[in-house]
């Protein structure tokens, strides 16, 4: 397979943690990047702290091409988002003017109605280029590989589509879903000899089970639509073979 630009997401907050919040931008992020053909090849899920967030961003720009967080830029105490990535790269953060203009259109009376807490959501690391947020005003930001973004699904989504026409992507992975109604334990031994041949495809099996019956939906994966097209269709006559 082609090599694509790697990717890594890191999802923060105690809410999430807590089982308080469902997160919902992993799939999103994960579907988007598909299409382009960047890999998302890791997720972590960290608390609210310093020392956590800072590790893990370190960890993770050092070994892939783009970072992509979520949560932690509002306006509360505990949104400690850009001061984390502040800290992991080494540069200075302050209200910068341009994010503070930004921000004040999202209220009323304008610059007016910026208080210290609403002036924390302008607050950007040195360097940085913004992330614009056509749903509620307040900017994310990009500083090298590191793209940072709001938790609220919506404005995450609004801020991904911001970000995303930025990047160079790959191949596009393409997948096909073949469905067996029988269980994995009948199915793994051909299955493996399709995967040892086919190593342009990756081959998955997901078990199911259904009004009392196991099944297994098989999704192949490939770059390739030409390779892709020939594994479906001999995983399709192992199915007829076995009747599904």
């Amino acid at each position: 397979m082609t090599h694509n630009p790697s990717a890594a997401m890191l999802v923060i907050g105690d809410e999430i943690l807590s089982g308080r919040t469902r997160d919902a931008n992993m799939h999103h992020l994960a579907g988007r990047l598909t299409d382009m053909g960047i890999d998302l090849n890791e997720v972590r899920v960290v608390s609210d702290n310093t020392s956590n967030i800072v590790d893990a961003l370190n960890a993770l720009r050092g070994r892939y091409d783009h970072v992509f967080t979520s949560g932690g830029i509002g306006p509360t105490h505990d949104d400690i988002t850009a001061d984390c990535v502040a800290v992991a790269f080494g540069v200075g953060l302050d209200v910068r003017e341009d994010a503070r203009l930004i921000l004040a259109t999202n209220y009323p009376n304008g610059e007016a109605d910026l208080n210290p807490a609403r002036l924390r959501m302008a607050r950007i690391p040195d360097g940085a280029s913004l992330i614009d947020n056509p749903v509620s005003k307040a900017p994310g930001f990009t500083l090298e590989n590191v793209h940072v973004m709001a938790g609220v699904p919506k404005v995450f989504q609004a801020m991904v589509e911001g970000v995303l026409p930025l990047l160079t992507g790959g191949r596009p992975l393409l997948s096909a879903t073949v469905t067996f109604n029988r269980g994995e334990g009948d199915i793994a031994g051909p299955l493996a000899e399709i995967a040892e041949r086919l190593s342009d495809v990756s081959i998955g099996s997901y078990p199911f089970q259904r009004d009392g019956r196991y099944g297994s939906n098989i999704v192949l994966r490939s770059q390739d639509p030409e390779a892709l097209a020939s594994a479906e269709a001999e995983v399709i006559a192992l199915a007829d073979r076995m009747h599904r």
